[in-house]
Parts: structure tokens; C-alpha cells; sequence
């Protein structure tokens, strides 16, 4: 009853810049925290980036400094600035959400995933 759809991944240099970004309709009340995990392949899904109802913020280690997570309570979007982008950067980014449903239920929901990749 939830969907999130992400866009903005494609192919840049290293040192370049893309934007993500991800809205979540359907039956939701509200939101408490989104996020950006990414997969490279060989490799486990890792957090990249969280932003809560309330703002708060985290990053990976491996990105602080260079990447930056934002949200629009009212459109229900996040989005993920990423500077300053290196190789080891390439992966697939996946929105996610934690939505509280129109029945007061909390339920876990993740986007369909979209490339990332840095050439050097």
C-alpha cells in the first residue's frame, strides 16, 4: 500500500555531483525516519544515510562530509546530495522508509533501487 519511487542515479566522474531523490505514497499516516542504503556488488547493503521525523541525522563514516540528507515532510521525499563522488561510491542506492499506515501499524518499505556509478 506503499511505494517508494527514487530517481537521480547515473554515471559521473570522480569528483562529481548527483542528487537522489525518493517520494512514498499510498496509505500513510506518517513517517518516522528515511533513509539511503546501496549494495556495490560482492558486497552487504550498508546505511548510508538516515534523516528522522524530527531531522536528526546519520552518515556512514565513509561519507560524511561529502554527502548530505534532506527530507520534505509534506511531500513525503528524501533526497541524498552526493559531492565530492568517488569509485568506491559505485553501487545501487535503495530508498527506505519506516511508514506508520493509515491502520496505526509500522511497516518497513524499500524503493526499487537505482545506479550509481563513478568511474575514475
Amino acid at each position: 500500500q506503499v511505494q517508494l519511487v527514487e530517481s537521480g542515479g547515473g554515471l559521473v566522474q570522480a569528483g562529481g555531483s548527483l542528487r537522489l531523490s525518493c517520494t512514498a505514497s499510498g496509505s500513510i499516516s506518517s513517517i518516522n525516519a528515511m533513509g539511503w542504503h546501496r549494495q556495490a556488488p560482492g558486497k552487504q547493503r550498508e546505511l548510508v544515510a538516515r534523516i528522522t521525523s524530527g531531522s536528526s541525522t546519520y552518515y556512514a563514516d565513509s561519507v560524511k562530509g561529502r554527502f548530505t540528507i534532506s527530507r520534505d515532510n509534506a511531500k513525503n521525499t528524501v533526497s541524498l546530495q552526493m559531492n565530492s563522488l568517488k569509485p568506491e561510491d559505485t553501487a545501487v542506492y535503495y530508498c527506505n522508509a519506516l511508514v506508520l499506515g493509515i491502520d496505526r501499524l509500522y511497516r518497513d518499505y524499500w524503493g526499487q533501487g537505482t545506479q550509481v556509478t563513478v568511474s575514475s
